[in-house]
């Protein structure tokens, strides 16, 4: 669900730019407001869990690959603006130093994944938990329907952006200017491996992250500021490193992810806004660094992103401590 530099047309990102600039602003309040200082490293442990989850691509119907997101895990951890803002950070990280996603419909992509996903899977945990024990069979369940639900509709999302390009965006000969397919085909090509695979993906991780915390960190879940303990959580963030290279095993590309060759290859022409729109080159292109191997590459990788967004909101948190007045 990354949609790439020119694959949307420069109004569309706009739209969305603009949309998401409120959104983060009320993100930031909100944090400041529910979160406190004691748990705020939560959200650097978040963002990094959301970057990693994200780089274990699973095969997919048809020969593509996916991705689980995590949004739903840390929306029911966190609250739903607050994972908004922590999966905003991780596709920014994506974004800039791994070309994950392009910086154009950066907004766009923080939309599907930071807003769509965080807000409908806490709504509907919510919803049909109904106040039910922690750790029951309907709380898991609550769990699953929300985390499943919520990466599907982001995933719908992704493909009607995609299905409107060709729809609003040609040159004189009629060619699309930007995502080639209509919505005819974006939106079953999205959503038939979404809803058999990824989706379940997102909603098994979510269950199961879950679980571990509740058994190794009850003040997470409960939600407790004294002293909660985040070393399980760093455990498993140390674990999704090593475990990392697992994502090279799905072999082919994302769909609606292909570079213009690839897209040439398949409807017989390339878009003008490849040749003509924004060409940004990410420092770690794919994950890949020169002169390293392709899974050590991966994991320094996962490494750098995780170190990184965990850095960013340690320093979040001294300046915060820094100018928040005295409790």
């Amino acid at each position: 669900m990354h949609i790439p530099e020119n694959y949307l047309s420069p109004s569309t990102c706009a739209v969305f730019g603009v949309a998401m600039i409120p959104l983060w602003t009320r993100s930031l309040t909100k944090v400041r407001e529910e979160l406190s200082p004691e748990r705020l490293p939560l959200l650097g442990i978040g963002a990094a869990f959301s970057f990693l989850v994200m780089m274990l691509n699973l095969p997919l119907p048809g020969g593509t690959t996916g991705h689980a997101v995590g949004a739903a895990l840390l929306a029911i951890l966190l609250g739903p603006w607050s994972a908004s803002l922590a999966v905003s950070m991780a596709l920014l990280v994506q974004a800039l130093f791994f070309g994950d996603g392009g910086i154009l419909p950066f907004a766009a992509n923080c939309f599907n994944m930071a807003v769509l996903m965080p807000f409908t899977a806490s709504f509907l945990y919510r919803t049909l938990s109904g106040g039910a024990a922690p750790g029951s069979t309907r709380e898991r369940g609550a769990a699953f329907v929300a985390a499943w639900t919520s990466l599907n509709l982001a995933a719908f999302s992704t493909a009607v952006m995609f299905g409107i390009q060709p729809l609003l965006f040609t040159d004189p000969a009629g060619q699309p200017l930007y995502a080639p397919y209509p919505l005819s085909v974006a939106i079953p090509a999205m959503m038939v491996p979404h809803l058999l695979v990824a989706g379940v993906a997102e909603g098994i991780a979510t269950v199961l992250v879950l679980e571990f915390l509740r058994r190794t960190a009850p003040s997470l879940i409960a939600r407790r500021s004294e002293g909660p303990s985040f070393r399980p959580a760093y455990l498993l963030l140390a674990l999704l490193v090593a475990a990392s290279p697992l994502g090279l095993l799905a072999a082919g590309t994302a769909w609606g992810e292909w570079g213009a060759e690839e897209i040439q290859a398949l409807v017989g022409f390339i878009p003008r806004a490849f040749e003509t729109g924004l060409q940004f080159e990410a420092p770690v292109p794919d994950y890949a660094f020169p002169g390293l191997s392709e899974v050590l590459g991966y994991v320094l990788s996962a490494a750098a992103g995780t170190s990184l967004l965990l850095g960013l909101f340690a320093l979040a948190r001294r300046l915060w401590n820094r100018t928040a007045p005295s409790r």
